[in-house]
């Protein structure tokens, strides 16, 4: 495996200006992320403050219990309760057999980032990753893309669920999903490692309940040996922990949204669009209803004093919410305003590894953490990377394509050009002679139609349709001819696209990890570790 460094630009403008550390972004966050004078300010900053270390590991412990495990986990979780030590964390939804690439990428950019601060700061620095498993947008984890027919087919997952369920409670069907999972394996083709992959996931499957569980399974099968410690966000045990915090946040639930709306106004008067869609009396805080069986968004009615959904037609005065949050405090979980502090308040953390999206919305959170006289943790952006297959990259050679343009444009417009330098110019001059000379008749035809035979004027016109449609369809099949006799260049043309920028979008927003552990072995991801990783905002290019 070789990583290439290139540059290219993101399509996020706040976070390339966050990446350069550019002076106009500065004023929205604590920290620089690439100063270690700031990291050692942060860790100074930390050892002031109380963590619940002993319960936050004896929780950790419990959970990951039946995932795959290490005595690097071991240590991590000592490590976590040891005063000095600090985490890198992160997180993403639990997309099915591990959602989009990108997940993966977070994952690989906390363990990097973590071994990185280790040792530089001569401290113990532990990896979590966060699985957000309180989301409901159930539309967003029950997919993978395959390649198919010279494009990328998505593959939804059969089962699904009848309400708006945290992802951590929605159930999986084990016999389904092995079923499902094979089928698509199995249209990857067989390699050296197929087998041991299948039984590995399917073993997987079978311990899982849920989404959360295969997701938790599948990560800690590839990142084990690094020490990794997973949480999830939708666990009614880890609620327990955050009894107190959900209660400040409660109290706090309208100085939040003021806070929000405040930076917002900030970032749009400096040039830039918001983020988060925040009503004025958002309450930042979902309720799960058993009637409806679904999460509800709470909203503040300043009038009566509580928090309430008009729809669910549900309304709970402070000291009910305050009791709740007490007594089952299961029924309450995070919105994205909310999340980021109650990771701040469970961890000590050194730094937060964000996606583009993230580091954009964060910036309008900095009120809010001022609200609970705290300071954002610094953003670090996460690693992009992009898989460049050895057979991709010797079609690219073939046609002449450059990993740059291709990685920034993919093909479609080189394709194109190519099509165009391939047609017959003696063809598309006589068909361009023939449409001219045919709309020159027409126009003449229905000049002298509508002065002296104004009754056959509409005939006319419509016949001339008939006409212009006929040629349109004769161009059609020309062209058709040509790209079936061009058909093998233009395959490489798609296959390029469909594997480095499918339909025009990065290949960690589309293609899934499974084609390349079928391919490459479980510890492919896990080796990519074994490489140099710097955080300089270039793009890493893995040839394989």
């Amino acid at each position: 495996m070789e990583i290439l460094h290139l540059t290219i630009p993101a399509t996020n403008r706040f976070a390339t200006e966050y990446t350069a550390q550019d002076e106009k972004i500065q004023p929205y966050f604590h920290y620089r992320y690439n100063h270690i004078s700031d990291l050692k300010r942060r860790i100074e900053e930390l050892g002031q403050r109380n963590f619940s270390r002993d319960k936050l590991v004896s929780h950790i412990s419990d959970f990951m219990n039946g995932f795959p495990t290490s005595e690097k986990v071991q240590e991590s979780l000592k490590k976590l309760n040891d005063d000095k030590s600090v985490v890198v964390i992160g997180g993403q939804q639990a997309g099915i057999m591990t959602g989009p690439l990108y997940s993966i990428h977070k994952v690989i950019s906390i363990i990097a980032f973590a071994k990185e601060k280790e040792r530089e700061l001569n401290i113990p620095v532990v990896p979590v990753f966060w699985i957000a498993g309180e989301d409901h947008d159930y539309q967003e984890v029950n997919h993978i893309y395959r390649y198919e027919n010279n494009q990328m087919k998505k593959l939804v997952y059969p089962e699904s669920p009848n309400d708006k369920k945290m992802v951590s409670n929605i159930a999986i069907d084990s016999d389904v999903c092995i079923k499902w999972v094979d089928d698509i394996i199995e249209s990857f083709g067989e390699t050296a490692f197929t087998k041991d992959i299948m039984s590995f996931i399917h073993k997987a499957i079978e311990q899982s309940k849920t989404y959360v569980d295969i997701f938790a399974h599948l990560i800690m099968g590839m990142f084990k040996e690094h020490g990794l410690l997973l949480v999830d966000s939708g666990n009614a045990q880890l609620r327990q922990l955050e009894k107190g915090i959900l209660a400040e946040q409660i109290k706090a639930a309208t100085k939040m949204t003021t806070a929000v709306l405040e930076n917002q106004q900030r970032l749009q008067a400096d040039g830039y669009a918001k983020m988060l869609e925040i009503s004025e009396n958002a309450a930042n805080l979902f309720y799960y209803d058993e009637v409806f069986k679904e999460r509800i968004l709470l909203d503040y009615n300043h009038q009566t004093q509580c928090f309430v959904n008009t729809d669910a037609k549900i309304s709970f005065t402070l000291e009910e919410m305050l009791t709740m949050a007490e007594t089952t405090p299961e029924k309450l979980s995070n919105n994205v305003v909310t999340r980021p502090l109650t990771q701040e308040l469970l961890f000590p953390t050194l730094a937060f590894i964000a996606g583009p999206g993230e580091i954009a919305y964060w910036a309008e959170l900095q009120k809010v953490f001022e609200q609970f006289s705290l300071k954002m943790p610094p953003l670090v952006p996460r690693l992009n990377f992009t898989i460049l297959e050895r057979a991709i990259e010797s079609e690219m050679t073939e046609l002449g394509l450059q990993l740059e343009d291709v990685l920034m444009n993919g093909t479609e417009e080189r394709k194109n050009q190519f099509l165009q330098s391939v047609q017959s110019k003696e063809r598309d001059e006589i068909l361009s002679e023939l449409q001219a000379k045919i709309e020159e008749s027409y126009k003449q035809l229905l000049a002298y139609t509508s002065e002296k035979e104004k009754g056959m004027y509409p005939l006319v016109e419509k016949n001339q349709a008939l006409v212009q449609k006929q040629i349109a369809f004769i161009q059609t099949k020309f062209k058709q001819s040509t790209e079936q006799k061009y058909t093998n260049i233009l395959s490489k043309f798609d296959r390029i696209q469909s594997s480095v920028k499918p339909d025009g979008i990065p290949q960690e927003r589309v293609w899934n990890g499974l084609y390349f552990i079928n391919k490459y072995g479980l510890s492919f991801f896990s080796r990519i570790l074994d490489h140099e990783l710097p955080f300089d905002g270039t793009h890493k290019v893995m040839k394989v």
